[in-house]
């Protein structure tokens, strides 16, 4: 017999984590874009292979266009991965190539976004590159949404 206050796995919703190097930007940029996009339909978490501090120009690039950004904390992916999830999504090459085994994923996936935080020039210049990558995972979040519909 099941307790009631826990609930049944099978009746949560799908679980995606985004995993990126530092867990700054692109994966953060990945989990605020699919929780807008999908609503309830996905939990949704990202974490980083050696996470470091939220870049400001990601909080910046998601709310110019009104995307709650309060909830983002950069985390590590050791913590997780015990834990079950539907989706593993690496969204960089240095992620995909060393991410480690989540023995409870069903699905893991690799969509590689280059780095902003690589961006050259004064903050305008970044800026459009993290309005660029911002794009690309949109985008790509979206073309998946279609297909798991």
């Amino acid at each position: 017999m099941t307790d009631p206050q826990t609930p049944n796995p099978a009746s949560r919703p799908p679980s995606v984590l985004f995993i990126c190097t530092g867990n700054t930007a692109r994966s953060q940029m990945a989990q605020v874009l699919l929780e807008h996009h999908a609503g309830e339909r996905f939990r949704v978490q990202s974490a980083g292979l050696e996470p470091g501090e939220i870049n400001p120009l990601t909080l910046k690039v998601l709310k110019e266009r009104g995307l709650p950004t309060g909830h983002l904390l950069a985390k590590g992916v050791r913590p997780l991965l015990g834990e079950h999830f539907t989706y593993v999504v690496t969204v960089c090459d240095r992620a995909e190539a060393n991410c480690p085994i989540f023995p409870h994923t069903s699905y893991r996936l690799s969509w590689a976004f280059d780095d902003p935080a690589a961006a050259q020039g004064d903050e305008e210049e970044r800026l459009a590159v993290f309005r660029q990558v911002r794009g690309e995972i949109e985008d790509r979040i979206q073309d998946w949404l279609r297909q798991q519909a």
